[in-house]
Formats: structure tokens, C-alpha cells, sequence
């Protein structure tokens, strides 16, 4: 396996065309005919052979990363060429980085067109072409080919006539008619929006890929990157991301489809289909008639996965829970045990009746309902988290939900209506805990009903809730079956605490795909993990000095206050500002703009320096910041140091910069340099690929004089 830094070395540079000798590509230019006649056409061919290991862009060279080929053309009056003719691209997937790349050597076709009026004899086509080219760093380079072809009055083919035409066979074939719908899942004011893409394949196809071509006009573009989505009702999908544009949102997507698969249905198409809204292709995508056969065994395996949902990681430790009131209630009245199990039942039905209102709203503001869509909602996420950790936290014993001594005398006689809330509460949590869990049976099912008319939608969440609840409910029906439970004793408390650790392994499981997307470079893990640290402090402090002490309870209850609010806003507020969409904080170094007399003058003054060159889409640039440079260490030791940080940008070129590369022996971005305060000591040269220790060390070194 290589290492990973070098796999994430893509990057792009803009500007600074000047062509290195050293130059991993070559290029040439062919023609596929020696002769051609006047009034048809001659296929160019701009061939470009890359050194190992290195590669090129396609049209659309990827999500935020690389830059397409462009070529330049010099010809006679008349003479006129047409579009590139791109053959199929490969696609790399890096971490969140996705590009479109060519490598080994590539032929991209040209038409060029002779008119009927060109006099014959020799004419001289010429061309300027400018790539990028990645290995380890991203280099531009640039060459001017030419070629000669005698225009006659019988054709003849050129030596590359063959290799040329063999070339067309990677080219996308474009199709008019092609049974593909992009559909936007959701609307306008939604950003990014997500365009959810179907096609209905022929045989042989078992999955595509969409790449579309680069966005013009300043719209949004459409991401490379693709979220693979089970199929429905023969059409297979896929999701995309369009992040904002200048100019508003695209009406068609244009690109190549790239099945996956074997026979005449998956070679590449060429197409351009409308957008349209989630609402104006519900007979082509969506409700196509099923017999009420279909229904009925749909609803079963919906009622069947709401059974099964009992013994999943996420409602499990809440149903075993239940089995210590099942032990508690068989020394109570059989109607009152049969009356809490069905307002546990009801609490169940309740929360997936608002699940099924949620899922009919979102689909008539013509977005996608899913199952998990509460947790979807970062909000929704820290929230239940915090709740299920502190549910575990209960279960061990650190504070107790129910109260003692004389306020539980005082509350005897509200004892009934507590535990019907108590049952209700418990059918509202193991509905929400089953939410992100899909069972067995239940992901087709589930599948179907999004796609049905309001009612069917409806009838399949009430068939899921009665799975769920009828366990409990058929218990507490017949409560002779409670005698076969073990009797009351301190095998009880030692279960409660051995329910713990499933209930905080829940909580752990929320807490991994919570934490990573709050804050920039992992933060989230920190902060929130250290805001969840205080709350158990405070969850000890209020069990042990408030719930089982009589002294200094006032204290006690305003330290346990204290530390919640401490918490929230010095970590959850302050740090992590997490109620803002991760899309739009701004947080890290405070960047100067690079110049070297603004470096001298922070030396001067008794500074470190350093200095990151990079651009807008080097990919090994973004990685070396996020994950070694924009960091909580790196910004701590900057700040004890008294580092001054500049960024010299080289997206759009600068001469100055592409001197500063050359001076260090760099063919391109990234660069990083520290400085010593010292103005006599030489800038040390980091290596391209960066781990935080690497710049730490360095730093140190630098604040040595």
C-alpha cells in the first residue's frame, strides 16, 4: 500500500505557463489523413504521453481540485477546428477528494474542418497546449505542436490513421433519448442542494456513475463525488451535490454516464437532461401501480422489521430497561400492568405518527423523506446524544431520575399519573432510538413506502410502530407470563448497571458520527467529548450532593448548574459554534498576506516565521493544512512562539511566487518555510508532505536563535 501522503499529492496551479524542460508530458499532434480534400474534414489529434506515476485532467478535473487541458488554436484563414472530443476519463477517490485524471497516454480528437474554397496544396495546422500535470506535486506545462497536411483532390490516411481511429472508441457516444431524470431532491433556499439522479439500464448493468461536465456561466457546478443509492422500482440511483453558483442554480445536467457492468448496455453515453423538481416526475420515478398483494406483503415486512427493531443495538438497551418494570409491575393490579403497556404502545404509535408527518412535509416541499431523517439534523444529533449518555449515566448509578425520601411520600398520590408519563416517555425513546436502526425486512419495505401516495406512506409507519411496541404490550396483556421473569432482588441493580454499558455504547456510536462534523480538522471530538465530560461531572455532583445528601444541597445544585452552563458556552457555543452549519464557520490561523517585506519585517521585529504557498485547489495543500498546520496543537505552539504566518497564494499565478518555488528547488505547491527571527539564518524547506510533529519541531528550531 503506498503512502497515503503521496496518494493525496494532487494539486492544481493556475498561471505560469512557462514550459519546464524536465516536463513529465509529451505531446505531439496528429492528423489522421496525409491528404484530405476540400469541403470534409480531418481528425487532429493532440496526443499526450505522461511519464509514470503522473497524470492530466479531463474537462472537469474534479471537486475543487486539478485543471482540464486547453488548447489553443493557430490556423489558416477558413480553417476552422471544432470542440475536443474527450474520451472517458479514470476516477480517483482520496479521501473527499474526487478527480477526473487521464494517465499513460491519451488522444483527444479534434475535427477540423477545410473548406470547399481552400486552394490545394500544404497548409500548417498549429497548436498551443496547456496542461496540468500531478504526481507528487502538481506542475503546469505548456508546448506548441504543429503539423502539416496536403490539401487535395483524393484522400489519403496518415501513418496515425489507425491509432486515431481506435481513440473514437473511448469517446462517449451522445444519446437524445436517453431514460435518465435528474431530479432536484431539494429546494432553492437548501445549500448545498443534493440532484438525485435515475436511470432505468438495460441488462448486464449493474450500476453507473455520472461525470458531469465543468459548470459555465458562474452557475453552481455539479459535484464528481457521487452517493450510490439503492435502486427503485427498476431505476437505478444516485445522489450529487451542487453547492452555490454566482448565477443561480443549472436547468439541465450534462455529462458522461459510465455504467458499471458487461454487454452493449455499458458503454459511456454523452447527454443533457432538464432538472427538474422533486413534484414533476412522480409516474416516471416514483408511484407506479402495485397490486394490493404487493401492499399487503409490503406491510408485513414493515411490521416484521418493527419486531425485529426490539433486538437492535439502538432500542435494545431501552427494551431491557422495560424488563425491570415488567419485574416491579407483577406485584401491581393486571389492569393497571395492561393499562401502562398500552400507553407505552401509544407512545410508540405517537412518535411514528409525527415521523410519517415529517416524512409526508418534506416530500410535499418536494424533498426526500428518509428513515433517518431526525438524524440528519446536526441539532437533533448533539441533542440525543447528550440524552443517551445521560441515560447511561443514570444506569450506573451517578444520579437518579426518580425521587427519594419525603418528596417520593409527598408524590405518592400522583403515582398513577407518573407512570403513565414514565410508560409514554419510555415509547417515545425506543421510537426515537430506532430511527437510525434499519432491520431486516425493513429497508425494502421502507424503500417502497417513500415512493407511495400520502396514506400507503402513513399506513407503513403504523405498521413499524405496531411491531415495536407489541412485544412490551403483549406482555403487559398478560401478565401471568411476568412469572417466568426472575424475582426482585440485587441481581436488579447489578442489571441496571450492566445495561449501562449498551446504553453508553449508543451514546458512543452517536457521539462518532456527531463529533466529526462539528468544528474544523476534528475538533468536534475534542470539544464536544469535553463538553459531555462536564455534563457527567455535573450529573455526579447533583446525584451524590443534592439527591443523597441533606447538606449544602443549595451548593451543590449551583456548582451542578454551574458546570452545565460552563460547558455549553465555553465548549459547545464557543468552540464549536454548533448550532451553525458546518459549511459556514470560519475559524484558524489568521493569515497575512504573503510578501518578502512583510517576512523581513516580522524577523525584524523578533518573529518566527512561517509560510505556507499554496492554491485554492492543491489537494496535498488542503491536506497538509487540515490535518498538520490549521490545527489546535500547531495554532497552540504558533501562539507560545509568537509565529507570524503568511500565505502566499499561487492560484491565479503570481511571478513572484513562481521565483520564490525556483529559489527553494520546488517545481510547485506546496511550499511551506520556516523562518528563524534570526535575518542571517537561511528559511528551513519543509518536506510536501506534512505531519503536525514535522512543524512543530520546526517551529522550535525557528524560535532558537
Amino acid at each position: 500500500m503506498r503512502w497515503i501522503g503521496l496518494l493525496l499529492s494532487l494539486c492544481w496551479m493556475a498561471g505560469q505557463w512557462e514550459m519546464r524542460a524536465e516536463s513529465a508530458t509529451r505531446v505531439e499532434l496528429w492528423v489522421d489523413q496525409s491528404t484530405v480534400r476540400p469541403g470534409s474534414t480531418v481528425t487532429a489529434a493532440i496526443r499526450l504521453q505522461m511519464a509514470e506515476g503522473w497524470h492530466v485532467y479531463w474537462r472537469n478535473a474534479g471537486d475543487e481540485v486539478g485543471m482540464k487541458t486547453r488548447v489553443e488554436w493557430t490556423l489558416p484563414s477558413g480553417i476552422t477546428a471544432g470542440a475536443i472530443q474527450w474520451p472517458v476519463p479514470d476516477k480517483t477517490i482520496e479521501k473527499e477528494f474526487v478527480t477526473l485524471t487521464y494517465s499513460g497516454t491519451v488522444l483527444l480528437r479534434v475535427p477540423i474542418e477545410i473548406p470547399a474554397s481552400q486552394a490545394l496544396g500544404p497548409v500548417t495546422l498549429k497548436a498551443k497546449v496547456r496542461w496540468l500535470e500531478c504526481h507528487e506535486e502538481c506542475v503546469p506545462g505548456n508546448a506548441t505542436v504543429e503539423t502539416t497536411v496536403t490539401v487535395g483532390s483524393q484522400a489519403e490516411a496518415s501513418v496515425h490513421a489507425a491509432e486515431i481511429q481506435a481513440a473514437q472508441q473511448r469517446v462517449p457516444r451522445l444519446v437524445q433519448d436517453l431514460p435518465l431524470i435528474a431530479t432536484w431532491e431539494t429546494a432553492e433556499g437548501v445549500v448545498p442542494r443534493k440532484l438525485l439522479v435515475s436511470w432505468k439500464p438495460g441488462s448486464g448493468v449493474s450500476g453507473f456513475d455520472v461525470f458531469p461536465f465543468e459548470s459555465v456561466g458562474g452557475l453552481a457546478p455539479v459535484s464528481v463525488k457521487t452517493e450510490a443509492l439503492d435502486p427503485q422500482n427498476g431505476f437505478l440511483r444516485l445522489r450529487k451535490t451542487v453547492p452555490a453558483g454566482d448565477s443561480g442554480w443549472p436547468q439541465r445536467l450534462a455529462g458522461v454516464l459510465v455504467p458499471q457492468g458487461a454487454g452493449p448496455s455499458a458503454e459511456p453515453l454523452e447527454f443533457n437532461v432538464p432538472i427538474v423538481a422533486a413534484l414533476a416526475v412522480p409516474a416516471t420515478t416514483s408511484r407506479e401501480p402495485v397490486s394490493v398483494a404487493e401492499l399487503l406483503v409490503k406491510l408485513l415486512s414493515a411490521f416484521v422489521g418493527g419486531l425485529i427493531l426490539n433486538v437492535m443495538p439502538c432500542v435494545l438497551p431501552v427494551l431491557a430497561l422495560k424488563v425491570l418494570g415488567f419485574v416491579q409491575q407483577a406485584k401491581e393490579q393486571p389492569r393497571r400492568v395492561r393499562t401502562l403497556g398500552l400507553v407505552y404502545g401509544a407512545g410508540v404509535l405517537a412518535s411514528f405518527l409525527v415521523l410519517a408527518g415529517v416524512a409526508l412535509a418534506v416530500q410535499a416541499a418536494g424533498g426526500t423523506a428518509s428513515w433517518s431523517a431526525p438524524f440528519q439534523n446536526p441539532i437533533f444529533r448533539v441533542l440525543i446524544t447528550v440524552l443517551i449518555t445521560l441515560v447511561a449515566l443514570n444506569l450506573f448509578g451517578v444520579f437518579e431520575l426518580t425521587l427519594g425520601g419525603s418528596a417520593m411520600q409527598k408524590a405518592s398520590d400522583l403515582s398513577s399519573k407518573e407512570g403513565w408519563s414514565g410508560a409514554f416517555f419510555n415509547g417515545v425513546l425506543a421510537a426515537v432510538l430506532a430511527t437510525p436502526c434499519t432491520a431486516p425486512f425493513l429497508a425494502s419495505a421502507l424503500a417502497f413506502a417513500f415512493l407511495q401516495p400520502p396514506l400507503v406512506i402513513l399506513l407503513f409507519f403504523i405498521a413499524i410502530g405496531a411491531g415495536l411496541a407489541l412485544p412490551f404490550v403483549a406482555l403487559c396483556w398478560e401478565p401471568a407470563w411476568l412469572r417466568f421473569l426472575p424475582r426482585p432482588g440485587v441481581w436488579m441493580v447489578r442489571f441496571k448497571v450492566a445495561m449501562g454499558f449498551p446504553m453508553l455504547a449508543t451514546a458512543m456510536w452517536l457521539f462518532w458520527f456527531t463529533a466529526g462534523r462539528l468544528g474544523e480538522s476534528g475538533t468536534g471530538v475534542l470539544w464536544f467529548g469535553l463538553f459531555l465530560v462536564v455534563l457527567a461531572a455535573a450529573a455526579w455532583v447533583w446525584g451524590e450532593f443534592v439527591q443523597r445528601s441533606t447538606r449544602s444541597r443549595g451548593w451543590a445544585m449551583a456548582i451542578a448548574a454551574l458546570l452545565v452552563l460552563a460547558g455549553y458556552f465555553g465548549f459547545l457555543e464557543r468552540q464549536l459554534d454548533w448550532r451553525t452549519p458546518a459549511g459556514q464557520r470560519v475559524k484558524g490561523l489568521e493569515w497575512q498576506k504573503w510578501s518578502t517585506a512583510a517576512v523581513e519585517q516580522a524577523r525584524r521585529e523578533g518573529h518566527p516565521v512561517m509560510v505556507d504557498f499554496t492554491a485554492d485547489s492543491c489537494l496535498n495543500c488542503k491536506w497538509n493544512k487540515a490535518t498538520a498546520i490549521d490545527i489546535d496543537a500547531t495554532r497552540g505552539r504558533i501562539q507560545e512562539l509568537g509565529v507570524r504566518v503568511f500565505e502566499g497564494d499561487f492560484t491565479d499565478g503570481d511571478p513572484l511566487i513562481a521565483e520564490e518555488l525556483k529559489q527553494h528547488g520546488r517545481r510547485g505547491v506546496p511550499l511551506v518555510l520556516v523562518y528563524s527571527a534570526d535575518p542571517a539564518k537561511a528559511p528551513e524547506v519543509l518536506p510536501v508532505v506534512l505531519t503536525p510533529g514535522i512543524v512543530a519541531e520546526a517551529l522550535q528550531r525557528a524560535a532558537q536563535r
